[in-house]
């Protein structure tokens, strides 16, 4: 090893300075097949809180919500409060929070590819299973395969992306995976704003077409190359140096090549990665691995993307209406993520997650006081009112399209060591979904209890999450992936918590003999 025996990071220096290549064609033709697979996390959002509201797929599967959506109600916000149907949503989030955790050893043992072809099979199966859906049980085992895919892919795809990109544009790549999902939300509601006018099957498309982007994913997943940071960790260095090679365009790579390499070493000798993630030293990775994927979700975003249709049907909205509005918000998300793939690696993650989050409490406050003062029981929001309300939801879209959307993947896909790397991931995402599932089985109950206090509370969450990256997460832009661990040694509050070089035994204090510490 060049520079001595490795440290405990698997890396035994910073040769950032040394990296050498440019952005290739193919580097950025393989990162955009790869990102489809953000496309059909994105494309379910979009398509579930449709498909809820159109009366056809009501009648099949959930006639009493029909029934009580025909008929006044004592309150506006409960008018879709019924816990089975909000399974039909939340059932594949669970589902994918199980695979997602499958789907670590398959993706370090057996290859990002792996994880994405199984990710893409998956979906595609529960594609057909829900558009060709009799009862309601074939409707949500297709939902529970639907979820499998999305814990395989967002599993896999981020990793494959921050893998592949060179550091310097590692955020922007990186962000394919949620300009990709973005298309996904942004085209479903276009979908089922289509759709809905062709009574009463229409949701049958609606949900068939998910195969689309299934199908893409597995094609891309067949055709895709191997990361480098993958091919060495499982032992074929020579590969993965050609592989690295034809991205960075040059066959000067020796530096980068060695950190993967040095990192690889270290890699090897882990046998039990979940294990070792627990360990003081990967504390400051961990805690970004929960935070991150939590605070995203509660944002409110999802809650909004899920049951726009139905949100603003709540609101007064006609059904046709309240497409046409949340496919308004699906292009507005999907425009914004472009603002941050251009700043992200010119301003940094931190400027981008700080003013995001003041835009959305902002917004989540105005919302509410609207809708507070404006908006009760068997009333309609005027339609000056309406445009306001629509208006201030697409200002939080677009503070989410650029700030916590693409960095709450971003930011936990780039800052783990490679011994960790698919176990932090999956629990990013393990974390992220159960979120998601909490939220998705709770928003409707929830948005009948707090009524417009719904949109203060998650201005409480989204405020405290600004504080928190303030605080705790140091820049990330510009640094090598196999050279994170020296942000947090250098960062004012981490550094008590990861150890200098040599690295002390947790155990008792003392300096651990079972790393050699070779020169420096």
């Amino acid at each position: 090893m060049a520079g001595g025996s490795l440290g405990p990071t698997g890396v035994a220096k910073e040769r950032a300075d040394l990296y050498q290549g440019r952005v290739t064609a193919y580097v950025v033709g393989t990162c955009l097949v790869a990102a489809v697979g953000g496309s059909i996390f994105g494309y379910d959002i979009g398509i579930s809180g449709g498909v809820t509201s159109m009366d056809g797929f009501l009648q099949k599967f959930f006639p009493d919500v029909y029934r009580s959506k025909q008929h006044a109600h004592e309150s506006n916000y409960c008018k879709y409060d019924n816990q089975v149907l909000a399974s039909f949503t939340s059932s594949l989030y669970l589902a994918g929070l199980v695979a997602s955790l499958v789907a670590s050893p398959i993706t370090r043992n057996y290859g990002r590819r792996a994880s994405i072809i199984c990710g893409g099979v998956s979906f595609l199966t529960g594609a057909t299973l829900n558009a060709a859906a009799q009862n309601l049980g074939m409707l949500l085992v297709g939902r529970i395969m639907l979820g499998v895919g999305i814990g395989f892919g967002n599993q896999a795809v981020p990793l494959y992306l921050s893998e592949m990109a060179p550091a310097h544009l590692r955020g922007a790549l990186n962000m394919m995976f949620q300009l990709a999902t973005t298309l996904g939300i942004f085209t479903a509601n276009m979908i089922n704003f289509g759709t809905e006018k062709l009574r009463p099957w229409g949701w049958r498309l609606s949900l068939g077409l998910a195969a689309a982007p299934a199908l893409l994913m597995t094609v891309g997943g067949l055709l895709l190359p191997e990361t480098p940071n993958s091919l060495v960790e499982r032992g074929n260095n020579a590969e993965g140096r050609r592989v690295l090679e034809k991205i960075r365009g040059t066959d000067n790579v020796n530096a980068e090549f060695q950190d993967i390499v040095d990192a690889s070493e270290l890699a090897k000798a882990i046998k039990h990665p979940f294990r070792n993630i627990l360990k003081r030293k990967n504390r400051p990775q961990l805690v970004m691995a929960i935070f991150m994927p939590t605070f995203q979700i509660l944002t409110g975003i999802n809650s909004i993307l899920f049951y726009a249709p139905v949100l603003f049907q709540s609101m007064g909205f006609g059904g046709s209406a309240s497409l046409y509005a949340s496919a308004l918000t699906g292009a507005v998300l999907f425009s914004s993520t472009f603002i941050s793939i251009a700043t992200v690696d010119k301003w940094g993650r931190r400027a981008l997650l700080i003013s995001g989050g003041i835009q959305m409490v902002v917004c989540q406050c105005i919302v509410a006081v609207i809708l507070g003062v404006k908006f009760g029981n068997n009333q309609e929001l005027s339609k000056g009112f309406s445009i306001l309300v629509v208006t201030v939801i697409c200002l939080f879209v677009v503070a989410f399209g650029w700030s916590w959307g693409p960095l709450g993947w971003t930011v936990p896909s780039e800052i783990f060591p490679l011994e960790t790397r698919s176990a932090g991931q999956s629990i990013t995402v393990a974390v992220n979904l159960l979120f998601t599932f909490i939220i998705g089985q709770a928003f409707l109950s929830l948005l009948c209890a707090f009524k417009f206090g719904i949109f203060l509370f998650f201005a409480g969450w989204i405020t405290i999450m600004t504080i928190f990256v303030y605080v705790f997460l140091p820049e990330t832009k510009g640094v090598p992936i196999e050279e994170m661990i020296f942000l947090w040694r250098k960062h004012w509050f981490w550094k008590r918590t990861v150890p200098a070089y040599p690295e002390l035994d947790e155990s008792n204090g003392r300096e651990s003999n079972s790393v050699e510490m070779g020169s420096r």
